[in-house]
C-alpha cells in the first residue's frame, strides 16, 4: 500500500486532462520537443490525426523529419485501400517506421522515453487523457510497447500479404451479410470452397473478429460494407 508522501508523488506526476484542444495546450511542447516517438493507434482518425491537432502538425512538420517515430496499427486499417495508402505515406514522406499487430492495443503515445499519454474513454463527448511522467509507469509502458513492437509485421511485409484479401473483402462481407451459403458464394467469387473459407478465416483474422456476425459489425464500423 502506498504512503500518503508516495500518493503525492504519484498525483504530481499523472495529469488528467479532457479533450484535445486541453490536451495540446497542456502538452504541446511535449511534442515539438520529442525526438523519439512511439504511438499504438487503433486507426487513422484518433487524436493524434483530428482537426483540431492541425496547429501542433504544421508547427512540427520539419521537426518530425528528424525525430524517430515508430507506429503500431491494427491490420483492419489495410482492409480499406485508402487506409492502407495513407499509412504507406505517412511511412514514405514522414520516414516514420510502421508495423502492423494483431494484439489489442489502446491509443497510447511515448514521448522519449519520459512521458506517456493514454487515452481514455469518450464522457460527454469530450475523451480524457493522461499525461504520465511517474518514471516506473513510463518504463512499464514502454517495456509494452517494445514487446508489441518486436512481435509486430512489418506494414509493407503485411501489406503484401493481405493486398488479395483487401480485394476480395468487399464482395465477400457482402456475401456474408446476405447470408449466402459458402458454396454458392464461392461460385460467384470464382473460387473453390476451400479457398473462399480460407479467405473467409483470413477476412475475420485481420478484423479481429471471432465469428462471421462479428466480422460484419466491425466491416461497417471500418466503413468497409
Amino acid at each position: 500500500m502506498l504512503t500518503s508522501d508516495e500518493l503525492t508523488r504519484v498525483s504530481e506526476t499523472v495529469t488528467i486532462v479532457y479533450g484535445e484542444e486541453e490536451l495540446f495546450r497542456r502538452a504541446g511542447h511535449l511534442f515539438t520537443a520529442a525526438t523519439d516517438f512511439a504511438c499504438a493507434a487503433d486507426g487513422l482518425a484518433g487524436w493524434m490525426t483530428d482537426h483540431r491537432a492541425d496547429t501542433l502538425a504544421a508547427a512540427t512538420e520539419s521537426h518530425v523529419r528528424g525525430m524517430r517515430v515508430r507506429k503500431l496499427y491494427r491490420p483492419e486499417l489495410l482492409l480499406n485501400s485508402a487506409s492502407a495508402r495513407e499509412l504507406a505515406r505517412r511511412r514514405d514522406e514522414f520516414g516514420a517506421q510502421i508495423r502492423i499487430t494483431t494484439e489489442e492495443i489502446n491509443e497510447t503515445v511515448v514521448l522519449d522515453r519520459r512521458v506517456v499519454i493514454l487515452a481514455g474513454d469518450l464522457k460527454a463527448g469530450r475523451r480524457g487523457y493522461s499525461v504520465i511522467s511517474q518514471p516506473e509507469i513510463v518504463q512499464g509502458v514502454m517495456s509494452l510497447f517494445e514487446t508489441a513492437w518486436r512481435s509486430a509485421t512489418d506494414l509493407a511485409v503485411y501489406d503484401a500479404q493481405v493486398a488479395e484479401i483487401r480485394e476480395l473483402a468487399p464482395s465477400v462481407l457482402d456475401l456474408l451479410s446476405e447470408g449466402v451459403k459458402d458454396e454458392a458464394a464461392a461460385r460467384r467469387l470464382g473460387l473453390g470452397v476451400r479457398t473462399y473459407r480460407r479467405r473467409v478465416a483470413e477476412l475475420m483474422a485481420a478484423l479481429g473478429a471471432e465469428s462471421r456476425f462479428q466480422a460484419g459489425v466491425r466491416a461497417r464500423e471500418l466503413g468497409l460494407v
